[in-house]
């Protein structure tokens, strides 16, 4: 049995050959090498910055921009029902951030908690959240529970 050799290897992925200028008129990038005759694009070390067309107009500028978007600065909010609470938490079950991400109920992106009152209600829970729902909290309070509000960025250190 012999030894496998390095070039017997071969390459894994294919790749192509660099394309060799300046090589005669024959190969078609002979002369000027595809570069064209004098200005400042024949010169060696001559680049253009992206987007430049040549003194034209460029693309960038001749399309009209409109409007804004305040994206980068939204609030994510988990919003969460009574139904969803109901199914998830047992009688007496503290009820909060990191409570719900880990029943699926708020995503990791999520950094707030609202709830809302679709849905009945039979237990007692201890819910902190940012935002209540009227008809949720007075939910949560009737059936014995306490609906804490907790400020902007709080919740997820519970």
């Amino acid at each position: 049995m012999s030894k496998m050799m390095i070039h017997d290897l071969g390459l894994q992925t294919p790749r192509q050959q660099r394309k060799r200028v300046g090589r005669g008129i024959g190969s078609g990038h002979g002369k000027t090498s595809g570069r064209g005759h004098k200005g400042a694009g024949s010169r060696s070390g001559h680049k253009n910055r992206v987007g430049f067309e040549g003194g034209q107009m460029p693309l960038i500028r001749r399309v009209a921009k409109r409007g804004f978007s305040n994206k980068q600065f939204a609030v994510h909010v988990a919003e969460v029902n009574l139904k969803d609470l109901e199914q998830a938490f047992e009688a007496g079950a503290v009820v909060d951030l990191v409570a719900l991400r880990a029943h699926g109920l708020a995503s990791n992106g999520k950094i707030s908690v609202r709830i809302l009152g679709d849905g009945e209600l039979t237990k007692k829970l201890v819910v902190h959240a940012n935002h209540f729902s009227k008809s949720a909290e007075e939910a949560i309070v009737a059936r014995g529970g306490t609906a804490v509000r907790v400020g902007q960025g709080e919740a997820i250190a519970k």
